[in-house]
């Protein structure tokens, strides 16, 4: 009997195809509708058999039926097992999947561990996808920030359509997040939220008072008769009684705030709070009660948040009834862009450590590593402590592995693409974090063809590479063409295998250390 027709007499969602079997009616298929079949994409449910298949770098999705599946855009024709009907990549048939197979959107994840893997080239996402299996931690799979957005010249929608192709090519069922990172206003909140986004990363780092932490305590008190106390709905008198003390976070652990830590902990962070509270309720009033989950971030400020600071934002934020599913703190040390941490790794633990007591303590809630790309030498360190409250943020490293990929498969590419980086690094890198000096890269036309990936595994190479992403990937020549872009991404999706392996096996450096926390 042909293994398609069990599939199209299911009732239900059948359990994915493996192996031998998958690969059998991925073979029947083929025949069907004369492309080739990603076999773990056939997915069966509802008298449906679902699959992705690719003739070239076109990939198209496929519905064969006993009916029209007329809610997909598309073209049908008969063949031996039913209606079978051809539907374009589009944002509509995207969405018309998701609710076909719910699977291919995402949900949020509460307390499991997690990683965040944001794909700015839109065509990671089987990389993802084979970087976690089998690992146990959670995948947020649709993640970028507004500012990347622009960066990259995507939309949300498109951010979330190119995840739930990537899951369905990979027949990912083990659910993913999606996480609309760095959002500073309503506006954003509004358009990352109609696109599907159930993680909401907030950041309020305009309105945290970055000078608290060092000021003369005359100042500071100066400042604290200053505080929109309406806005954080307390008095002053109120507000000092919640931070009395001491507070018990674990046995032997104590926390009690001096007049110092009180001053400097709600004059840095105090509009930052109100700022969260207003965004987080915009949110409760447009989500028609539909679940969502909330990050605070206050990673990009220019000095560390101390315990204290943690603890403030924390418990200000419960009492305004914020919940939080994960908070980032702006962590002691150095976490610059796409390479591993800078910093006392003993000073780092001990603070790390208190943190995730102040997070068991007030909530519970995740600890988020944001910039956490390649941050090898903390992640062992923080999967201890955090245990299952762990997330970490990576996004600029898949777009490196991408380009060691085409450092493979197509060295004359890389080599303009290096060369055009140097050009422009001085310029792309105002808006980032990283201490890279070019004098330190060897130039592409000192080294062979076999040689180029070798600037991927060096500091300042990586940081290079990755500030420059953006301008790669949008600027036109002369006549209005992409320099780089339209090869750039011909050169990945003619070698997708060759991306998917070098993404996964650089991504799973980042997550057995996560998964291994007790």
């Amino acid at each position: 009997m042909s293994g398609l027709l069990p599939l199209l007499t299911a009732r239900h969602l059948v359990p994915a195809l493996a192996g031998h079997e998958a690969e059998t009616v991925a073979g029947e298929l083929a025949a069907c509708c004369g492309v080739s079949v990603y076999p773990r994409s056939i997915t069966a449910a509802e008298g449906r058999v679902y699959f992705l298949g690719h003739k070239g770098a076109e990939k198209t999705l496929f519905i064969l039926s006993r009916d029209e599946a007329a809610e997909f855009e598309g073209a049908t024709r008969t063949c031996a097992h039913g209606i079978l009907r051809a539907c374009p990549r589009n944002h509509g048939n995207a969405a018309a999947l998701r609710r076909a197979l719910p699977h291919t959107g995402p949900v949020p994840l509460g307390l499991r561990r997690s990683i965040g893997m944001g794909d700015r080239l839109g065509i990671a996402t089987p990389g993802h996808v084979r970087a976690v299996r089998g690992t146990g931690v959670a995948p947020i799979l649709a993640q970028q920030s507004i500012r990347e957005m622009t960066r990259t010249q995507r939309t949300p929608d498109q951010v979330m359509d190119d995840a739930t192709w990537g899951v369905f090519e990979e027949g990912w069922r083990e659910g993913f997040g999606s996480d609309a990172d760095h959002l500073k206003t309503t506006e954003d909140i509004d358009r990352t939220f109609a696109a599907g986004f159930c993680l909401f990363t907030i950041d309020p780092g305009e309105h945290v008072d970055n000078a608290a932490g060092t000021d003369a305590m005359g100042t500071l008190r100066s400042k604290l008769a200053t505080t929109p106390w309406g806005a954080l709905e307390t008095t002053e008198a109120d507000s000092r009684k919640a931070f009395s003390g001491p507070f018990h976070l674990a046995p032997g652990t104590d926390l009690t705030f001096s007049e110092e830590e009180y001053l400097r902990a709600v004059c840095k962070y105090g509009r930052a709070v109100a700022h969260t509270a207003r965004l987080y309720r915009h949110i409760v009033s447009i989500s028609g009660g539909k679940a969502f989950e909330l990050e605070m971030s206050v990673d990009e400020t220019d000095s560390p948040t101390t315990p204290h600071e943690h603890f403030y934002v924390a418990h200000e934020l419960r009492r305004l009834g914020v919940k939080v599913v994960s908070l980032a703190p702006r962590f002691i040390g150095d976490f610059e862009k796409g390479i591993d941490y800078k910093g006392d790794l003993k000073a780092f633990e001990e603070a790390f450590a208190l943190h995730v007591k102040i997070a068991r303590f007030l909530g519970p809630y995740k600890m988020s590593i944001h910039s956490g790309s390649d941050k090898f030498s903390i992640y062992p360190i923080a999967a201890r402590h955090a245990r299952e409250l762990i997330h970490v943020k990576t996004a600029g490293t898949s777009y490196l592995e991408a380009t060691r990929a085409i450092a493979e498969v197509a060295p004359a590419l890389f080599r303009e693409i290096l060369a055009f980086a140097f050009a422009r690094y001085d310029e792309d890198k105002k808006s980032y974090h990283v201490s890279a000096e070019l004098a330190r890269v060897p130039r592409p036309e000192s080294l062979a063809d076999g040689e180029l990936g070798r600037i991927l595994d060096v500091n300042d190479g990586r940081q290079l590479l990755h500030v420059t992403f953006g301008s790669v990937l949008t600027t036109r020549d002369a006549s209005g063409r992409y320099l780089f872009r339209d090869r750039f991404y011909e050169a990945l999706t003619s070698n997708e295998d060759t991306h998917y392996e070098i993404v996964a096996r650089h991504l799973r450096r980042h997550i057995d250390p996560i998964a291994k926390g007790k």
